[in-house]
């Protein structure tokens, strides 16, 4: 290395200063021009080239000249072949003079390499003449290692990290190995060789590797890359230094590249794993962080190098990846997920560590969050995918479970995932048959599973009705071929396309594909031929597999190496083509069968019973009846279904009947003798059988029979003379009958119906309790513990709605009788008579039948129409019963009538009341209701262009009026300013909105605010004269206004168009009336902002929080168990009350005249003192208890929806009083029920006015006329 001479030993120039030149160079001074100066230095550079070591005389000569060039002449001359000359010499003269510089001057030491660096530059153009001067520069420099000299510098470091930033600048891809190498040995030089690297140098380095830098200038990488493998011994401490400061110390000003700390590991580790071996100890510090995005960082960075291909970290440093392991259980989300994450590529990459992952997977694989388990299922099934031998039976196992996962989306891919298994591995053997052994369980699973049902299982349990609605359309489609080209044609194909596509992978890419093959059908006869063929009913397998072959033959391009667009078409052709049923299919299915039955069978070696089987294999032909009728019109198939039929299995028998019924078309014209066998049998199940077979029979007779009329006529003359209420257990199946009759046949049976339905449906049967309940306090019993009596009741009422369905009209007014009817049902809990003698869980089925049939008639356009707010409203409150199983199947009921658009939009406000529902499986459920049901009004919008002209009906924002009404009317709202119910509002409301919210889809949000801000200038139509029937309006859309503006920055942008209101709910807009007040105080802002109420909360009857009893419509409150969310049906309160007064019989014989003369709501009200107006600022909703008459306080929380029952409609405290004291006391408040018109309310407070002396009286003058009037009217 070179060294500075010691000052004693100071070499001068010869000659006393004198320069020296070599031979033939004139003086080189700053009188001479540039071009000169350049000729004159090129000599130089010429000597000094040719100069070694050893000569040691001409060393002497020139030392004066070495000096010269050193001079400010030469290091700042702005001629640049005048530096780059001058740099050579003095790079030469270092060379000569090594090991002493002839320059003592640390300052001019510093000026002249700095000099020299600046001159590197030059490097970065190849093609310039002047290059190889500079490669010339460079070699010289590392070869003689010149910079070291600078070590004795006090600032050497500002020399380097100048040399360092400027190789690294220069390097580029036109140079050559040579200069890479050159580049390398000077810095590497000056890495080796020193004390150590400094930071600031250090950065020069690193920052290469930081990923922009990297993409910028790959040549840098690659030199950064080699350096640091060359000097890894040496830099290594160096670099631990750097990340203990940040990582540990927290030092993150110590260096610009401290956020780049993660990136710079993971390259280093890339790089060569020694550069690292004290840093990763370090990251198991950070993995145990505080901070769950740190930790996140660090998570994803050691994803990365474990899982990197040739990574052997897992194995050499056990702690880490131990450490590493255990944030698979990491309390923050976003970790857990990229543990998994990396799993697959661990899983791939390094096949010895999965029986570390097994563990921890199968522990994620129950995480409460569904985007982790969805992971964990793509991340075994990735692996499986590229090598089978990679995932093991358990972690095979784990993606099983997840088949049955409560969310759709990881169910869906779970068994997504393992059909490509199957299919991969069994169907295209691509791994032997080893492999696909292993994995033969994945067919039976899968079709297992499509027996499983879901609200959001879309037909999964019906993996042929998929197939047959996807049929349909391609018939559809190619009808649509067939006619005349028109505008009307191609909006209706576009449309058929369009669904079609939403069936296919990536539907995106479908819609494009399949306008594509419509295009080809379009210009192709033949290939239109050979689509009807596939999906014609009789097409066989074979003939399937035929059609399929041509069909893609048509379509493939030799010269195209991938067709996206013909495996779109394999894909629809596969999904559309009956590869598995055909008649021999069935005929197959029935011969497995007929053993069963025969008991040849192997059933009992398949570990079943010869019944399981049979029930089961009935099971699976009553779902292939549906898809493929034609396929079982056979002698053979029906004579194996007839002996079904006679079997003692009730639901074999059913199933039987229902396969006749899908299948049968043809039976009677075809087969006599099957129709002779038959009809016998499906009467004696229509009058006999249980009440599914009964259903299914009528039905079977009207669907296959011409002469239905007349067969139908035989089953209902007997049945219809035969009923009698003192024998329930007898009644049931032929209510079922008669019922499905007049449905089916409403022109020949409606009219006898009605007598039917008057003098034994309604007076014999639903208006007579004869036995008594089991009084054991439960809310609800199993089916089989329900009395015969209540059964035929709920039979009775379902009876009433087929009858009104068949009829399809109100010209008699039988459905204005039958809504009063079932709202008194509502009204009284359950208990029409009132007489107490029926049980808790025998009313709570009267009540979810009430309600279900109210919402069943709704569904009719008809019957909609003339269903009065008070009426919705008591139907909608049914959602908030006290039982837990009416809830749980009313909303079942409501979503699926909603999801298959039957009925009206209003209905969806009912899922707001939900919010109230203590248990949060049913809030769950509700808000899942209400995402499908929004999901499937926009989609139907999206899909006919029609819908535009229907969006009062069909666009989900509509629904908020129909919301806002109905919690006006919620009987808990009983003080609208009170803070408590206002958040409770708020919360209802905010149950609905959220979802609508979601998305500001066309400016929705304003929408919105206009639609509520129209609401505030109308009256309630219910009752437009009531201020505080319309203040509770308003005040709702004070809230509704509120929760919009806090939730939507966009809502106070013009609204896209002006919100149409229901006239059934709001009065038109008056000109003269301008509602601007504020109805919410500034108090009442702050709790519905924060949700927090300072004072201790008040005694109301709102459900505010989870664990508060959930009042309801004619319940009695009751309390969440603490430990779990699963409701307990045992009565809050099983105390009979007092017994009913005569009052209710009155109510009876009314509802009786309804049904049979419906002129009666004319008639005169009985005598006595008219029924006061309901007082309007809440005090209806308690009943004043008489302190001498010794009541108890209301032990519970108000009552929703169920009037006083001995003080309705009196509104003097001193009648309240008595009524208490006559058998209400210890029962709690109740609130009453919406008030109806008297003329034509059919509930107990139309005659509330009478004593029991004035009943007994008017009873027999009113019961007189009724046997005068005809019953046929």
């Amino acid at each position: 290395m070179m060294e500075f001479p010691q000052q004693p030993q100071q070499q001068r120039p010869a000659g006393d200063g004198k320069i020296i030149y070599p031979l033939g160079v004139k003086e080189i001074t700053d009188k001479i021009s540039n071009d000169e100066v350049v000729k004159r230095l090129k000599l130089v550079v010429k000597t000094y080239m040719d100069m070694d070591q050893d000569s040691e005389e001409e060393k002497q000569q020139y030392l004066a000249l070495a000096l010269h060039l050193a001079s400010e002449f030469f290091l700042r001359n702005p001629n640049k072949d005048v530096r780059l000359l001058v740099a050579c010499c003095l790079a030469d003269i270092f060379r000569i003079y090594a090991p002493e510089a002839p320059y003592t001057s640390h300052d001019k030491l510093k000026e002249i390499f700095l000099f020299i660096t600046r001159q590197l530059k030059g490097l970065e153009d190849t093609k310039s003449p002047q290059f190889n001067r500079y490669f010339y520069l460079l070699e010289n420099l590392a070869w003689v290692k010149s910079y070291n000299i600078c070590f004795e510098l006090e600032d050497c470091n500002e020399i380097f990290i100048q040399l360092f930033k400027t190789l690294f600048s220069v390097i580029n891809n036109s140079h050559n190995q040579k200069v890479q190498m050159h580049m390398l040995d000077l810095m590497s030089s000056i890495i080796m060789e020193g004390d150590g690297v400094t930071q600031e140098l250090l950065d020069t380095i690193l920052i290469n590797l930081i990923p922009a830098h990297k993409n910028l200038n790959k040549q840098a990488y690659d030199l950064a890359k080699t350096l640091l493998k060359r000097t890894v011994q040496t830099i290594e401490t160096c670099i631990a230094s750097f990340f203990n400061q940040v990582l540990v110390m927290g030092k993150s000003s110590v260096s610009d590249l401290s956020e780049h700390v993660f990136d710079l590991i993971q390259e280093l580790f890339a790089i060569d794993p020694l550069l690292l071996v004290s840093v990763m100890p370090q990251l198991e510090f950070k993995l145990k962080s505080n901070d769950g995005e740190e930790r996140l960082a660090v998570v994803k960075l050691l994803a990365k190098l474990f899982g990197a291909k040739d990574s052997e970290l897992a194995t050499q440093n056990r702690p880490l990846w131990q450490c590493f392991l255990g944030r698979f259980n990491d309390i923050h989300v976003p970790v857990r997920l990229e543990c998994v994450k990396f799993a697959s590529h661990c899983l791939m990459n390094h096949p010895d560590l999965a029986k570390d992952l097994t563990d921890f997977l199968k522990v994620r694989s129950h995480d409460p969050e569904e985007a982790i388990r969805h992971d964990v299922i793509v991340t075994i099934i990735n692996a499986g995918k590229k090598d089978l031998n990679l995932v093991n039976d358990q972690l095979l196992g784990f993606v099983r479970e997840r088949m049955l996962d409560k969310r759709w989306r990881v169910r869906k891919e779970a068994m997504m995932g393992l059909a490509q298994l199957y299919k991969k591995y069994c169907l295209h053997h691509e791994a032997g048959k080893e492999s696909a052994l292993k994995i033969s369980w994945i067919k039976d699973k899968l079709l297992h599973i499509y027996y499983q049902n879901s609200i959001d299982d879309k037909a999964l349990n019906e993996m042929w009705k998929c197939q047959n609605m996807l049929r349909g359309l391609v018939r559809e489609l190619l009808d649509l071929h067939k006619l005349p080209t028109s505008e009307a044609n191609t909006t209706a194909m576009f449309g058929k396309l369009m669904t079609i596509a939403k069936n296919l992978p990536d539907p995106g890419k479908a819609q494009d594909f399949m306008k594509k093959f419509n295009q080809v059908l379009g210009e192709d006869e033949k290939l239109r031929l050979q689509l009807e063929q596939l999906i014609s009913p009789t097409c066989s397998c074979k003939q399937a597999e035929q059609c399929v072959r041509e069909i893609t033959r048509k379509l493939t391009f030799p010269k195209q190496p991938t067709n996206p667009f013909l495996e779109m078409v394999k894909f629809l052709l596969e999904r559309i083509a009956p590869v598995h049923i055909d008649s021999e299919a069935i005929s197959a299915l029935v011969k497995l069968l007929n053993k069963s039955i025969e008991g040849t069978a192997d059933d009992e070696d398949e570990g079943v019973t010869p019944d399981t089987a049979i029930r089961a294999g009935l099971e699976l032909l009553k779902v292939l009846s549906f898809t493929h009728p034609t396929a079982f019109h056979s002698a053979e198939t029906y004579e194996s279904l007839l002996q079904c039929l006679k079997m003692e299995d009730d639901k074999v028998a059913e199933a039987a009947i229902q396969i006749f019924r899908n299948t049968g078309q043809k039976i009677e014209t075809e087969l006599p003798q099957i129709r002779s066998t038959l009809i016998p049998i499906l009467h004696q199940k229509a009058k006999r059988g249980t009440p599914h077979q009964a259903k299914q029979a009528v039905h079977c007779i009207h669907a296959i029979f011409h002469n239905k009329e007349v067969q139908l006529a035989q089953i209902f003359e007997p049945l219809s003379r035969s009923l009698n209420a003192d024998v329930p257990e007898q009644l049931i199946t032929p209510l079922v009958s008669l019922g499905h009759i007049s449905m089916l046949a409403p022109d020949q049976f409606a009219s006898p119906m009605k007598s039917i339905v008057a003098n034994f449906i309604v007076k014999d049967l639903l208006m007579n309790d004869r036995s008594v309940g089991n009084k054991n306090g439960r809310l609800w019993t199993a089916d089989d513990e329900v009395s015969p009596e209540v059964l035929a009741k709920v039979q009775a009422i379902k009876l009433l709605v087929r009858w009104l369905l068949g009829m399809k009209n109100n010209l008699s007014k039988s459905a204005n009788s039958t809504l009063r009817l079932l709202s008194a049902m509502l009204v009284s809990e359950g208990d029409l008579t009132e007489q107490k003698k029926i049980s808790k869980s025998d009313m709570s089925r009267l009540r979810l039948a009430a309600g279900s049939a109210i919402m069943k008639l709704a569904q009719e356009p008809c019957y909609h129409d003339i269903i009065t707010p008070e009426q919705f409203q008591l139907c909608g409150l049914v959602i908030n019963d006290e039982c837990y199983q009416v809830r749980q199947i009313f909303a079942q009921k409501l979503h699926v009538a909603l999801a298959k658009l039957l009925l009206p939009l209003e209905y969806m406000a009912v899922f707001a009341l939900c919010a109230k529902d203590p248990v949060k499986e049913r809030r769950a459920h509700a808000r899942q209701c209400l995402l499908k049901n929004i999901s499937v009004r926009r989609e139907y919008i999206k899909q006919n262009p029609m819908a535009h002209e229907k969006l009062l009906s069909l666009l989900p924002e509509y629904v908020v009026p129909y919301m806002i009404h109905l919690l006006a009317h919620d009987p808990d709202l009983t003080k609208p300013q009170d803070l408590e119910q206002l958040r409770d509002v708020k919360e209802c409301l905010w149950f609905m909105l959220e979802v609508l919210m979601t998305k500001n889809e066309n400016n929705s949000h304003s929408f919105l605010r206009k639609m509520v801000e129209n609401i505030k200038q109308t009256k309630d139509a219910q009752a437009p004269d009531d201020p505080k029937a319309n203040e509770k309006l308003y005040i709702l859309c004070d809230v509704a206004l509120f929760v919009i503006a806090n939730k939507s920055t966009s809502c106070h942008l013009d609204s896209p168009k002006d919100p149409v209101l229901p006239s059934k709910f709001f009065t038109p807009p008056d000109k003269d009336f301008i509602n601007d007040k504020e109805y919410l105080s500034p108090e009442a802002k702050i709790v519905l902002q924060t949700g927090k109420i300072q004072q201790p909360p008040k005694q109301t009857g709102v459900l505010g929080a989870v664990n508060k009893p959930l009042t309801v419509t004619a319940r009695r409150p009751y309390i969440k168990t603490p430990t779990s969310d699963t409701v307990s049906n045992a009565s809050t309160n099983s105390q009979p009350s007092s017994p009913a007064t005569n009052k209710s019989r009155f109510v009876l014989i009314r509802i009786y005249l309804l049904f049979i003369h419906c002129d009666v709501e004319e008639t005169a009200q009985p005598s006595g003192k008219k029924r006061a107006a309901p007082a309007s600022d809440g005090t209806e909703n308690s009943v004043s208890s008489n302190p001498s008459a010794g009541s108890q306080p209301p032990a519970n929380k108000p009552r929703r929806g169920r009037p006083p029952k001995n003080a309705a409609g009196v509104a003097t405290p001193d009648k309240e009083a008595g009524a208490t004291t006559g058998g209400g006391a210890g029962r709690g408040r109740k609130r009453a029920a919406p008030a109806q018109d008297p003329a034509t309310a059919a509930s107990a407070d139309s005659i509330s006015g009478k004593t029991p002396k004035q009943q007994k009286e008017a009873e027999p003058k009113r019961a007189a006329p009724q046997r005068q009037i005809d019953l046929q009217r």
